[in-house]
């Protein structure tokens, strides 16, 4: 048994987050092609990214940086959330 294991939030999770947390339908496909659109240009809000945040670290058990409900972009965002699952921090 491993003593860390090494989560990532994929762009298909992303989506399903945005849809579930917020009510924001966004195709996978399309998000993974646009991941550096702001996430204002997919109808997501901050109380929406806020929401996200908060499923993740209740998914996850631990405490994600500031910044990430202040990302703008997916591709930030999963770039911060990931590097934080990887660390733990």
């Amino acid at each position: 048994m491993t003593d860390q294991v090494d989560y990532q939030v994929t762009v298909e999770e992303l989506s399903a987050l945005m849809k579930r947390t917020a009510g924001v339908h966004v195709d996978p496909v399309t998000l993974q092609h646009q991941t550096d659109a702001t996430f204002d240009t997919f109808g997501l809000d901050s109380l929406g990214l806020l929401g996200i945040v908060a499923e993740l670290e209740k998914r996850y058990g631990l405490g994600l940086p500031e910044q990430a409900e202040r990302c703008k972009t997916p591709a930030d965002f999963l770039a911060l959330i990931n590097g934080a699952l990887k660390t733990g921090v």
